[in-house]
């Protein structure tokens, strides 16, 4: 897949990418588990309103108040939240990749992520992502979530980017189906070598 347009704009996605994706369905069975908490329930409460905190909604105890305090527990928020916290872990290959591309071709780099607005913060700030990130196109900082078409569309007018001329990379299939249908050039991320030889042919190599 030789392509002729010079590469100038970086969208990627976070959790699958960068990070792992922190609060996933295997977390929360590890946390029903840790917890003594009702693995079905969980998970169906989840799926009520998960949605609901991910576009910036309702606050994180909020979304914890619906998911699991809705009754009395042994163990406190702040046990709760720490525990989802620790389950954000980097890719740190994936991470120096981005960081030496940046460098060399002088690229723009921007997130599109679906991510509540705590959890994102964290992984923000734990893994300086905001040292290689021009931009955070967030679901709750912008109130659209991947797969609406509208964050990609905020995310190309804030970048100002020729959609001709950038990559979005994500390890979901349907996201990168949705960005190339508005005329971004899609990367679907399975692994760490994979997304290094699709970069390539598209000219950025390392």
């Amino acid at each position: 897949m030789e392509n002729q347009a010079k590469i100038t704009t970086l969208f990627t996605d976070i959790g699958g990418v960068l990070l792992t994706n922190g609060w996933d369905r295997k977390a929360r069975g590890e946390a029903a588990v840790l917890f003594n908490l009702d693995s079905v329930e969980v998970e169906e409460r989840h799926h009520l309103t998960f949605d609901t905190y991910e576009v910036g909604k309702i606050t994180l105890d909020e979304y914890l108040e619906r998911l699991v305090f809705y009754e009395e527990r042994t163990f406190s928020y702040d046990d709760f939240k720490e525990f989802m916290f620790k389950k954000s872990l980097p890719y740190p290959e994936m991470i120096q990749l981005i960081c030496d591309l940046k460098k060399k071709y002088n690229l723009k780099v921007a997130v599109i992520s679906n991510e509540g607005r705590e959890l994102n913060q964290y992984r923000i700030n734990t893994f300086k992502l905001n040292e290689f990130v021009d931009f955070f196109v967030s679901s709750s900082f912008v109130h659209f979530r991947k797969p609406d078409a509208d964050i990609f569309k905020v995310a190309i007018d804030i970048s100002q980017s020729d959609v001709a001329t950038s990559l979005y990379i994500d390890d979901r299939m349907l996201f990168v189906q949705v960005a190339e249908g508005l005329g971004l050039q899609g990367i679907h991320h399975t692994d760490y070598e994979d997304t290094k030889a699709q970069l390539k042919a598209f000219g950025l190599e390392v």
